[in-house]
């Protein structure tokens, strides 16, 4: 008999055929969707250490962080594309590499927004 998440045996002799049918049918949907959320984490995992590598290299070269973006590379202009300090890594991003945060009042870069909001099991 299968154990519950309880650790007591589930009696699952009294279902049906159909009844039993059903339930390997949820068992089985469960499984790929914990597969497929499993995948996901992974690769937001993966790409989450890509940008912490590249902002690494990049922030020990102060003037190529001061005059490009940080996430993009793309060169910041003084009115079409003015830059901004992420409050968390203090580096300049570029408007489409950044989001508001309405609670801290201030700019946060993609890759720190991320990292904010990566769920227990992806601390790195």
């Amino acid at each position: 008999m299968p154990n519950s998440s309880n650790g007591k045996n589930l009696d699952l002799s009294r279902l049906t055929d159909d009844e039993a049918k059903h339930v390997w049918q949820v068992i089985q949907r469960d499984f790929h969707l914990r597969k497929k959320e499993e995948n996901r984490l992974g690769e937001l995992k993966t790409k989450i250490m890509k940008e912490d590598t590249k902002r690494e290299l990049l922030e020990y070269q102060p003037k190529l962080s001061d005059s490009l973006c940080i996430r993009c590379l793309q060169p910041f202009k003084f009115l079409v594309n003015s830059k901004r300090q992420c409050l968390d890594c203090k580096l300049f991003v570029y408007k489409s590499c950044r989001r508001f945060n309405k609670k801290d009042h201030g700019w946060v870069c993609d890759p720190c927004h991320m990292a904010r909001r990566k769920p227990s099991c992806l601390q790195l």
